[in-house]
């Protein structure tokens, strides 16, 4: 162990009571050791973690979704309009928990490995994350790490959720937590039978000084993914870019017309990007920037929750839903 990590681990322990189980049986039926293989390698789960932290985007969402508030998490830095660096569904959660705020982990500069170690926890969740097998190498020697199943920044919610649960050892509790928030989805889209049969597409942050490319995510990505739980399809051009390991596509604006069958745009922007898209020669001959079919989404929690997240995705279900069904209801009737 790194002797900076070893000794933060020596400190944080002399102030708290560890809980111990042993291998076999937990009281809730779990049987340990748990295996769980990644792409960094495999983590043993010796037995019921008792103290858990996160690193990452959102992967703290999977214990507070099941009742367990995490010693450690990154810091929202993104989306975060009251700069408590708490995402507002995390701090409803909180509030229903009856917790305090956890420690929260600064990753502006990558992992925080000291205060991470500071936390003494017994497992270290980041099935959704970038780390790099030197990140994951470091952290593995203050607890076992349950990281991506395939590549960084590419696991979906629902991976997402049955890899950290596993890690908590709470496989089963995972997977009715998957089938809840699949119900809630079903719900909500059954009232907006308009989406059905349409296609959207994510672009890019557009620059509206330069419009000559467009940049788009790819089927890889889980903001597309999310448009597959709504009942939205992609657009051949996203489709044909969507190689494995590609998770943003490009294409000159002058084959603009490859985007005729897009129903719905989805981008990162304000009243100036639409404007330009507008007064753009070519992009304003796509049909869906023709008939207003676009939704811009800012720096703020709505704008955060297009990359839905297991917490998330029922904060903002109904306003992400109505903003697509009142897209579709601009939009043209394409053939995709």
């Amino acid at each position: 162990m790194l002797p900076h990590i070893a000794s933060a681990v020596r400190m944080a322990a002399c102030c708290i009571v560890m809980l111990v189980a042993g291998a076999g049986h937990a009281a809730d039926g779990q049987t340990y050791p748990i295996t769980i293989k990644h792409a960094l390698g495999t983590t043993v789960i010796e037995k019921k973690p008792q103290r858990v932290a996160t690193v990452a985007w959102a992967n703290h969402e999977v214990p507070l979704a099941l009742g367990i508030v995490p010693v450690g998490m990154a810091a929202a830095n993104f989306g975060d309009d009251d700069d408590d660096r708490i995402l507002p569904w995390v701090t409803e959660k909180l509030e229903k928990l009856g917790a305090e705020k956890p420690v929260l982990f600064d990753e502006g500069d990558g992992i925080d490995f000291e205060a991470v170690a500071a936390t003494a926890p017994d497992v270290i969740l980041a099935a959704y994350s970038g780390l790099s097998q030197a990140d994951y190498d470091t952290l593995s020697q203050i607890a076992p790490v349950v990281a991506y199943p395939d590549a960084p920044w590419s696991t979906d919610w629902r991976t997402m959720i049955r890899f950290n649960s596993q890690g908590l050892g709470m496989a089963a509790e995972g997977e009715a937590l998957i089938s809840s928030i699949e119900g809630e989805i079903a719900g909500t889209i059954a009232g907006h039978p308009e989406l059905k049969g349409k296609s959207a597409m994510f672009i890019t942050h557009l620059n509206a000084s330069d419009l000559s490319v467009v940049n788009f995510y790819t089927t890889n990505d889980t903001r597309v993914k999310f448009f597959a739980d709504l009942g939205l399809s992609s657009p051949k051009s996203v489709v044909q870019a969507s190689v494995p390991g590609k998770f943003s596509g490009s294409v000159s604006a002058e084959r603009i017309d490859d985007f005729d069958d897009v129903d719905i745009i989805v981008t990162y922007g304000d009243k100036k990007l639409l404007d330009a898209l507008e007064a753009n020669p070519l992009m304003a001959k796509m049909p869906a920037v023709k008939e207003k079919a676009l939704i811009t989404l800012g720096r703020d929690p709505v704008g955060t929750a297009a990359n839905p997240t297991p917490l998330s995705i029922s904060w903002v279900l109904k306003d992400y839903v109505a903003l697509l069904a009142d897209a579709v209801r601009k939009a043209p009737d394409t053939v995709p």
